[in-house]
């Protein structure tokens, strides 16, 4: 089993800076894959960033703003955002692959006011 918390999100002003945690806690150990999502209202949950064996993959929307990261000590991911966009407005949310499942986080929400 795994537990992941996600946390950083906040009202931020366009062109503003936000970093998003999300710490696990539980069978880390097992995980091949973490990723980051974002679901804004009324439209499709998105992957926006993922990471595994070392290489990085974004979505073109975040792709040169946005950076994923680890910290294998703290077992947390990170997620960099800098240049928000109002169309960053979201609820992001992390998750991780492991063999046989995959586990989500409660989500942190996002709101970039123009």
């Amino acid at each position: 089993q795994l537990q992941l918390v996600e946390s950083g999100g906040g009202l931020v002003q366009r062109g503003a800076s936000l970093r998003l945690s999300c710490t696990a806690s539980g069978s880390v150990f097992s995980v091949h894959t973490w990723a980051w999502y974002r679901q804004a209202p009324g439209k499709q949950r998105e992957t926006i960033a993922n990471t595994t064996s070392g290489h990085t993959n974004y979505a073109d929307s975040v792709k040169g703003r946005f950076t994923i990261s680890r910290d294998n000590a703290k077992n947390t991911v990170y997620l960099e955002m800098n240049s928000l966009k109002p169309e960053d407005t979201a609820v992001y949310y992390c998750k991780a692959d492991g063999p046989w499942t995959n586990y989500w986080g409660q989500g942190t929400q996002v709101t970039v006011s123009s």
